[in-house]
């Protein structure tokens, strides 16, 4: 009996779950623009008819093939009806053209007091280190350092900027390698420990400078600073920018905590850490572009002035990209 009353209701109705089914797959492997404007509108009178039959089948305790039949069905029809379902391109689309230069907009102090602290330790290190050369060893390690040290003759300190090869030009290859993965272990850092006031990520950023500065002071001492900067600045315009875009994510936690405002400090940190999280995220798209720019331009382009050129370039392009990019599009900065 049970058999005979549920071939009659899958028969009865049968034609409609099918048309729903169709329309469900297509929205699963296209998405809901593969529809036309008569499915779209058919689509939400389908998903009630079958949910209907789903309640009458419980009701009535029709045989369990066809139960879990419509379940399923009404499941899927559901996430396409209701959900908010995207492509992965799209959402990555939204978030570089619109989520990531927006939340720069809205941290552009904490941005900038970043920059000016990091700013403000190369200064001190390249005044320090320039005073007594000895103070080089206090901010860059030894073995880091691989022979580029204020004993380090002029030619030496030259050829490792324009020569390839296993001489003086790899050794700074590994300086920069190591460079580069220390910027992106400061920046994170700078994220992670915002919560403690934005204390950390004031000395990490400062700290950096410093080795930044003494690194500088040690060329300058030979007349080399227009090509040590020509080769650090067209990667390190964009990965010293990654830094300071995730400290200014840690002091933006760390004014959430000092300065919770109506909320409590948690609940303040978590909110405000949704935004702050978009500067930190958009910073690992700029390491990995950094990281393209070391690695392929600086070992094929030795020429100072073309090194300067790319300098200008990209800060033109960043300066436009987190300005302009994505102005006027009503799209909320949460995760």
């Amino acid at each position: 009996m049970l058999r005979l009353k549920s071939a009659q209701f899958r028969r009865e109705r049968e034609s409609v779950w099918r048309e729903l089914e169709i329309l469900v797959e297509r929205v699963e492997k296209s998405g809901l623009a593969s529809l036309s404007a008569d499915e779209l509108n058919r689509l939400p009178t389908l998903y009630r008819s079958a949910v209907g039959s789903l309640s009458v089948a419980q009701a009535i305790s029709l045989d369990r093939n066809l139960l879990d039949y419509l379940t399923s069905l009404v499941a899927r029809t559901y996430i396409c009806v209701y959900g908010t379902k995207r492509r992965a391109g799209d959402a990555v689309a939204e978030f570089l053209l619109v989520r990531f230069p927006q939340a720069v907009r809205r941290h552009l102090l904490a941005f900038a007091a970043a920059v000016a602290v990091l700013a403000l330790g190369t200064l001190a290190g390249f005044q320090l280190t320039l005073a007594d050369p000895e103070r080089f060893y206090s901010f860059v390690d030894e073995d880091l350092a691989g022979g580029r040290n204020p004993g380090a003759s002029t030619e030496d300190l030259r050829a490792a900027l324009y020569d390839d090869g296993d001489g003086p030009a790899g050794i700074l290859t590994a300086f920069a390698a190591f460079l580069f993965t220390h910027n992106a272990r400061v920046g994170f850092l700078c994220f992670a420990l915002g919560f403690a006031a934005g204390v950390p990520v004031l000395f990490l950023l400062f700290s950096n400078g410093l080795m930044l500065g003494a690194f500088a002071a040690l060329y300058h001492s030979h007349g080399l600073s227009m090509e040590l900067w020509a080769w650090l600045l067209p990667h390190g315009v964009t990965e010293l920018g990654a830094v300071c875009l995730c400290g200014a994510a840690g002091l933006a936690l760390g004014n959430a905590v000092v300065f919770p405002g109506p909320y409590t400090r948690l609940r303040n940190l978590a909110l405000r850490g949704r935004d702050a999280a978009l500067l930190a995220i958009g910073s690992v798209v700029l390491f990995f572009v950094a990281g393209l720019i070391e690695g392929l331009f600086r070992q094929l382009v030795h020429d100072v002035g073309v090194r300067w050129l790319v300098v200008a370039l990209t800060s033109i392009f960043w300066t436009w990209y987190f300005l302009s990019v994505g102005k006027g599009r009503d799209v909320s900065g949460a995760l």
